[in-house]
């Protein structure tokens, strides 16, 4: 693959692998200029870029493999921190890209269709059956009825483009002071209240999650709250059984925990 590389490169370039789990990403240098490489990006990348949502890309090249090579501006940063992820600008960043109709545009016409929450839920409920013992778990029964109870809350509702994987880690700050969110391959148009309840979950205290979600763009209210419960518990359960069905038991015990406190937040919440 490197070879291909080389090839549509031109010649001098020094091109190594640049990590990762899938192995298609790759940085080229030469005479101090660096460019992060990706063979078979998906076009919304084009749109990300114009948009500033990550580091501009330079170039498109199909080689002669078949394969789709592209090149984007390789900037010196570093992952935010979780405490970073309080910032503005992270709120900002994710409004733009709720608001974006650039990128809903081009998402429909790549042929992703909007996900419904009634939808998620059928195949949820499908994947916990099919692994009959994790169906079984208290928690997991309990966090089905919940589901159950708040999904008429989460109908009818405007859907936006989501990255659908808020991790500190995909979020890019650059000498610059730039803030650039990477790693699309989740993407997905679905209710914003997946991506906000996901940040909010695990980097904002619970007490000034009125205050993020104003200075977000919205105005709170019951049903903001039950639709972000029910995003996060569903995001639980998906992870729950993809941990079951790898055989990763201290991840599940892990996550049957975690949905054991999400459970209890809502039932207080849902009382309150």
């Amino acid at each position: 693959m490197i070879n291909w590389l080389e090839h549509a490169l031109g010649t001098g370039w020094l091109v190594r692998p640049a990590g990762g789990l899938t192995g298609e990403a790759f940085i080229a240098e030469k005479n101090g200029k660096r460019l992060f490489l990706k063979r078979n990006t998906s076009p919304f990348l084009a749109v990300l870029s114009a948009e500033g949502i990550v580091p501009k890309l330079i170039w498109t090249k199909r080689i002669e493999n078949g394969d789709v090579i592209t090149a984007q501006e390789w900037l010196e940063g570093r992952s935010l921190n979780e405490e970073e992820m309080k910032q503005q600008a992270v709120a900002d960043l994710l409004y733009k890209i709720h608001h974006s109709s650039e990128l809903m545009h081009m998402l429909l016409k790549m042929g992703k269709k909007p996900t419904t929450s009634d939808e998620s839920f059928s195949k949820l409920c499908l994947q916990l059956e099919e692994n009959g013992l994790l169906y079984e778990q208290k928690e997991v029964k309990e966090a089905i009825g919940l589901l159950e109870i708040m999904l008429p809350y989460t109908r009818n509702q405007k859907l936006a483009v989501c990255h659908c994987d808020m991790n500190h880690n995909n979020l890019i700050l650059t000498k610059d002071n730039m803030i650039y969110l990477i790693d699309w391959d989740n993407a997905t148009i679905a209710d914003p209240a997946t991506d906000i309840g996901m940040l909010l979950k695990w980097y904002i205290p619970r007490e000034k999650w009125e205050k993020w979600l104003i200075n977000y763009g919205i105005e709170p209210d019951r049903q903001w709250f039950i639709r972000m419960y029910w995003y996060l518990l569903q995001d639980n359960l998906q992870f729950l059984c993809w941990h079951f069905a790898r055989h990763e038991n201290g991840k599940v015990q892990q996550r049957l925990k975690e949905l054991l406190e999400i459970n209890w937040s809502i039932k207080d919440f849902i009382v309150s």
